[in-house]
């Protein structure tokens, strides 16, 4: 009886007992797993990506399911039975996303491949002909972002590139002055300069930055040190590559900025981008208006562009980057020295646009096909009576071809360029060709190295062969958490060229004659460096000290007046020689969560070495550069507090060799110290308020002697933001 009692108070114990664990039992049971490994598009393993999934049913406090990939790329991820959005992270290389629905016990595999993302500033695209993450980057490197530009409330590219090591601009007058850029020492045309792929440097000579605005520039690469080994004619001591915008939310985003300040200035600008399904699309456009400060000191702009792609697969890309500019600027000369032009006038007509196919035909080979546009019309008018016209087209095509393996490269291409002009004569053209090879090889872990040719074969001086090479050393990677933290070392090696420019080469003035047999223009460039992760990354500190000579570089030798021609003759020959070493050095430091500062400083020392038909003494041997100071330094402090930004910049450039050309003795310009303070303020939760002062302390400078810069100028208005998401 009692063995019955004890088993009928048992039985439903043991029922209940087996229908609380049985669930447990089966939801242990039941769990599937995602496994794979991630490599990047040479094969190589990538360590550290970030592995999310996150159920389709949940809500957006749902956390996700995580998981990180090892040394060797593999993944192992364990998901309850269901239907999953699983996405693929890390830093330097595209998203990966995917659907899937995964049952108890069942093991799905995904292996990915993912491409570098060109965007991010943990990778390089112009320092060799497949990008490559900055760990392995032989060539000094500097980068400006999106970030950046918001931070400062920048309008102008000029600034922002002068802003970096090793940079220095001038400016003949205040806005809309004609704007030059200088590298390391090296002359405005000795520095190429790609838009989207697409070279937008006058034929042998450079870029004029007036009306260069920021909009929708997602990224800039400055890369020191000769490159035509790689981009051919005018890289004689670096490359800038501008990348603008693409759209990658399903949401569009649309953003309208207003704003306007004093001197009667007015800015607007709007952007529109998104993806499409395979369709991504960015487009923007903008518009300035400023009376400037005096006299014939009016400066109008503006700039309409896109940047549209479409993948077929997740290796097939098709793309297409346009950007027209129009400008129209008053040119009141050197109002420091003399009353100001009243009738004198810039009026530019730009446009740009590259067309490219990306593909790859295996796991190993990657193919690239581009087509590129560039128009360049200039109007500078002198007086009612007198004006100077120049008008540039260059078309080009460019195709090459890869073999990646393990995190190493090989590259082969041929490009093709037709450069036609006007300038300020009959049309004249110009065909130019070259095939080049670039090389990178990752020795291991700590050692990769570059090497590559290229024969350039140019209407002007025939054909050329130029070199470069360079080696990365990584001896300490450094430790999570640990104060001393990864060191890189890196040199590298570089030969350039440069042709001449129309004028040079094709000038009809029969006192003033072009020369068709000038050689072009030369570089030899050297440059070592470290950088050093230290404080858990919290403070980056980089080195680089380069030597640049420059030879054969082109003068204009005057002769004595004759009846033919009473103000003289002259042509163009190849005689002089320079060089230019020094060190950039930049510290960056977040010594709080909230507050970045960026310290950096340039020493530039140049040397005219031979000069026999300078026609100003300051052109003379001996003398140093013409508007490089051997002395510049920048200090921006970015402070972003409950959603405010604040950002202080402060420019230091030292004395730089200059004349007034007007024979009134004066053979120099001062160094200055100027500040500027930027802000972004929320208003709504789409709304934000903006304003920048520029030249904060009003202090009176010149970017060249007899051209004063503007004293403190401000903006302020309104920028709105909407959408955005998956």
């Amino acid at each position: 009886m009692k063995l019955r009692l004890r088993q009928a108070i048992a039985l439903p114990l043991l029922l209940a007992f087996l229908c609380v664990i049985s669930p447990v039992a089966l939801s242990v049971q039941e769990k599937g797993t995602l496994t794979g490994v991630i490599t990047d598009p040479s094969g190589g393993a990538i360590a550290g990506a970030t592995i999310s999934a996150t159920s389709s049913g949940a809500s957006a406090s749902t956390p996700a399911i995580q998981t990180v990939s090892g040394a060797d790329g593999r993944y192992s991820v364990t998901l309850p039975p269901g239907k999953y959005n699983v996405r693929v992270t890390q830093r330097s290389f595209e998203n990966a996303e995917r659907e899937i629905s995964i049952a108890g016990d069942q093991n799905i595999g995904w292996n990915m491949r993912l491409g570098l993302a060109v965007l991010s500033t943990s990778v390089v695209v112009a320092a060799g002909a497949e990008p490559v993450q900055t760990e392995y980057v032989t060539s000094p490197v500097n980068f400006l972002t999106a970030q950046d530009v918001e931070q400062r409330q920048e309008i102008w590219l000029a600034p922002m590139l002068a802003s970096t090591p090793g940079a220095a601009l001038s400016r003949l007058g205040a806005l809309g002055g004609i704007t030059t850029f200088f590298l390391d020492g090296g002359n405005s045309n000795y520095t190429k300069v790609l838009l989207d792929g697409t070279p937008i440097n006058e034929p042998g000579g450079d870029v004029e930055f007036s009306n260069m605005t920021t909009d929708d520039i997602e990224k800039v690469e400055i890369v020191h040190g000769a490159s035509s080994a790689l981009f051919g004619t005018d890289a004689l001591d670096g490359v800038i590559q501008i990348f603008t915008d693409r759209g990658s939310t399903r949401i569009p985003i649309l953003e309208l900025t207003a704003d306007g300040g004093n001197m009667s200035t007015m800015n607007g600008s709007a952007k529109l981008s998104g993806l499409l399904g395979a369709f991504d699309y960015s487009n923007y456009g903008s518009y300035f208006d400023s009376n400037g400060e005096g006299a014939n000191d009016r400066f109008r702009n503006t700039t309409l562009g896109g940047n549209y792609g479409y993948k077929f697969s997740a290796t097939d890309t098709l793309r297409l980057s346009v950007r027209s500019i129009s400008s129209d600027a008053g040119q009141p000369g050197q109002t420091a020295l003399e009353p100001a032009f009243l009738t004198q006038s810039a009026d530019q007509r730009n446009f740009f646009g590259n067309l490219a196919w990306d593909f790859a035909l295996s796991d190993h080979w990657q193919q690239h096909f581009a087509g590129t546009e560039a128009y360049i019309r200039q109007l500078f008018v002198e007086s009612p009576f007198a004006n100077v016209f120049d008008e540039y087209n260059n078309a080009g095509f460019e195709e090459q071809t890869s073999y990646l393996y393990r995190q190493s490269a090989v590259s082969l291409g041929y490009q093709y360029l037709v450069e036609n002009g006007i300038p300020d004569g009959p049309h004249v053209r110009r065909n130019n060709q070259g095939g080049y090879i670039d090389t990178r090889n990752q020795l291991s872990r700590r050692w990769t190295v570059t090497a590559g040719a290229r024969a350039e074969d140019n209407a002007s001086f025939g054909t050329r062969v130029v070199p470069r090479a360079g080696v990365s050393y990584a001896p300490h990677f450094g430790n999570q958490d640990a104060f001393w933290g990864a060191t890189r070392l890196h040199g590298s090696y570089g030969q350039g060229i440069k042709e001449p420019t129309f004028e040079q080469s094709f000038e009809d003035d029969p006192c003033d004659p072009g020369n068709p047999n000038l050689a072009p223009e030369r570089s030899t460039t050297y440059d070592v460096g470290v950088e050093q992760v230290l404080a858990d990354n919290r403070i980056r500190v980089n080195v680089d000290y380069f030597h640049n000579l420059f030879y054969d570089i082109v003068s204009f030798s005057g002769g004595p007046p004759t009846s033919a021609c009473p103000f003289g003759t002259g042509a163009f020959f190849n005689t002089d020689k320079a060089r230019a070493y020094g060190a950039n050095t930049s510290l960056e430091a977040r010594p709080l969560r909230w507050l970045s500062i960026l310290a950096q400083y340039s020493y530039d020392d140049t040397r005219v070495l031979e000069a026999p038909n300078a026609f100003d003494p300051t052109l003379a041997p001996g003398n140093r550069l013409f508007l490089r100071p051997l002395n510049s330094a920048q200090l921006i402090i970015n402070a972003a507090i409950r959603r405010m930004n604040w950002n202080l910049a402060g420019y230091f450039v030292g004395r730089t060799t200059d004349s007034d050309f007007l024979g009134l003795g004066y053979t120099y310009n001062p160094g200055y110290v100027r500040w500027d303070l930027a802000t972004s303020l929320p208003i709504h939760h789409n709304l934000t308020a903006i304003g920048r002062v520029e030249n904060l302390f009003d202090r009176h400078y010149q970017y060249a002697v007899g051209y004063p810069a503007l004293g403190t100028t401000f903006r302020a208005g309104l920028k709105y933001v909407w959408g955005g998401g998956e």
